[in-house]
């Protein structure tokens, strides 16, 4: 497994994260690190987790301090993770939209609201510790207020969520993904939720280190379980499992 980091078109950096030496046509997670600033280090451990599994993964920067909240960056870094893909030896016909936190309720915005992205549906989406009864980044809409707009409007095909949110999470309950998965299955759309035991860091594979103002890679034994779960569930959504 080897990691480059490229620019985007738009000034951004990416990490791209390549599954074994050989591998073609595999499938692609873009991930989106949450609220802080040009975070993408901050998701190296997940992202190598799920690197392992046989998935190519992209994690860009992008600033949720932006005039637009991180709109323009985050779905610039969609287009180029679509248009790139094949290039990097990925399927973009198995292409998963994922994020953490802030980012995961972005990509659930796209899940929901297809049409802010041309109507190019994800296969999957995977939302990670994250909260939907408030404007997200990519739609700026609640995504549950979404769910009800779209009441009675058939979606073919519905985008399958999966969400993990970890029960020891104090900062977003995990109560805030229940709340998603019931509105979703209400509404007969495709939802799993998973549970590990761990907290909001821990989900992804880090711990918060209060001296840095930022999540850091832990190595405590539970913490590396909990992200491993996460890193499968992933690789699950991507047809990997």
């Amino acid at each position: 497994m080897t990691v480059t980091t490229r620019t985007m078109p738009h000034g951004k950096l990416i990490d791209i994260h390549h599954p074994a030496p050989g591998t073609a046509h595999v499938p692609v997670v873009l991930l989106w690190h949450g609220v802080g600033p040009d975070e993408r280090d901050v998701m190296r451990p997940l992202a190598e987790a799920v690197a392992r599994e046989g998935v190519l993964v992209l994690v860009p920067d992008w600033r949720s301090d932006e005039p637009d909240g991180g709109r323009a960056q985050l779905l610039a870094s969609l287009e180029f993770a679509r248009a790139r893909a094949a290039g990097l030896g990925g399927d973009p016909e198995r292409f998963v939209l994922a994020g953490w936190s802030a980012g995961g309720s972005a990509a659930v915005g796209v899940a929901l609201r297809p049409d802010i992205v041309g109507g190019r549906r994800p296969a999957a989406v995977v939302s990670i510790a994250s909260r939907y009864d408030l404007p997200n980044r990519t739609t700026g809409t609640a995504p549950l207020t979404d769910l009800t707009d779209l009441t009675g409007v058939p979606e073919t095909p519905a985008v399958p969520v999966t969400l993990v949110h970890g029960t020891a999470d104090t900062l977003i309950p995990a109560e805030r993904s229940r709340d998603l998965r019931d509105a979703l299955a209400a509404r007969d759309r495709p939802v799993l939720l998973e549970e590990p035991a761990t907290d909001h860091a821990g989900v992804i594979m880090t711990e918060y280190d209060p001296a840095a103002a930022r999540c850091r890679p832990s190595e405590d034994p539970g913490v590396l379980a909990a992200g491993r779960a996460t890193a499968r569930a992933i690789a699950r959504a991507a047809g990997r499992a």
